[in-house]
């Protein structure tokens, strides 16, 4: 029994763990390992009711491994604790089978009582590096919660969270499996990407309705409208590569202005050393030379950094009205 279960600790650091050689090496030079060797132990001895030898075999492999697990924390089979250097389990933990943890990982409690108030893990989840869990929360079966997250609210099975405190970023509900990617999503970036996309429309609400306005306008002056509306039509094909939205719905573009059969395009970008300056530029360049009447184009990179003091003082006055 005690064979078998040394060899299945061994096949599931294998199947986690590429860096893993021979079984030598894991045998030796893996603290995890020893870790929930350690653990096992203690934990009999706690449910044993010897308390106070379960703590000081827990309190020896915290000192030889780096890994504190409360010797009352149930832990599930086939868990792999990678590196493991500052994982702290507390005493009401939780442990499904299969579960990866990284270096870092805190399973904290939340309450002063002697009640349930550490996190339930549930079967093949991952926790990332630095991650902290805290509370009587349960983490679903399957989820990933990314490195420097802090979850302090269940998680559905299968979801992933990033960020602090912790939000779930993926999978979107009724997605099929295999078209999840294998990298964390960034539900800031999502919900920005909507304000954007919202300041677009009263934008070009505001844009129709100055130039539906009656005015002496020459047939001159009503086609350089004609040709900048087709310009910025044609600057929604160019995407920002970083960010994955296109360059006029993300406010890159503050002006165009045509005069004949030039266009002059002002982008802002907050450095004009920004390693895709020349590609945008060249991007914009292009898709306005493919508009027709226009044959000369030229791009001018504004350099706009945030003004925080600016920001900040604003933020002042409004307080005092």
């Amino acid at each position: 029994m005690v064979f078998d279960r040394l060899r299945e600790d061994i096949r599931a650091i294998f199947s986690k763990d590429p860096a893993a050689r021979s079984t030598l090496e894991v045998l030796v030079c893996y603290p995890g390992l020893h870790a929930l060797w350690f653990h096992r132990r203690a934990h009999w001895l706690w449910t044993h009711n010897l308390k106070f030898w379960a703590r000081f075999v827990s309190h020896l492999g915290r000192f030889l491994t780096g890994v504190e697990i409360h010797p009352g924390a149930v832990i599930g089979r086939r868990v792999v604790i990678d590196h493991g250097m500052g994982v702290v389990i507390g005493e009401t933990s939780e442990i499904g089978d299969d579960v990866l943890i990284y270096m870092g990982v805190v399973l904290g409690g939340t309450a002063l009582e002697n009640v349930k108030r550490h996190p339930t893990i549930e079967d093949g989840v991952i926790l990332g590096s630095g991650a902290i869990v805290l509370g009587p929360i349960r983490i679903g079966k399957g989820a990933k919660v990314g490195a420097g997250s802090v979850v302090v609210r269940s998680v559905p099975p299968g979801a992933t969270v990033v960020g602090v405190p912790g939000r779930i970023a993926g999978p979107e509900p009724g997605f099929p499996e295999e078209t999840i990617e294998e990298v964390m999503p960034d539900p800031m970036l999502r919900v920005m990407s909507r304000l954007l996309d919202r300041q677009n429309q009263l934008e070009e609400r505001l844009r129709t309705f100055e130039q539906a306005q009656p005015g002496p306008e020459s047939p001159a002056v009503r086609q350089n409208f004609f040709c900048e509306n087709q310009i910025r039509d044609a600057l929604r094909e160019v995407i920002d590569p970083e960010v994955g939205i296109d360059i006029v719905d993300l406010g890159l573009i503050k002006e165009i202005r045509v005069t004949g059969n030039t266009a002059e395009i002002d982008m802002v970008l907050t450095c004009k050393a920004c390693p895709l300056s020349d590609h945008l530029s060249g991007q914009v360049q292009r898709r306005a030379l493919g508009v027709s009447g226009i044959e000369q184009v030229r791009v001018n990179v504004l350099d706009e950094p945030f003004n925080w003091d600016r920001f900040v003082k604003q933020r002042g006055n409004h307080r005092q009205l």
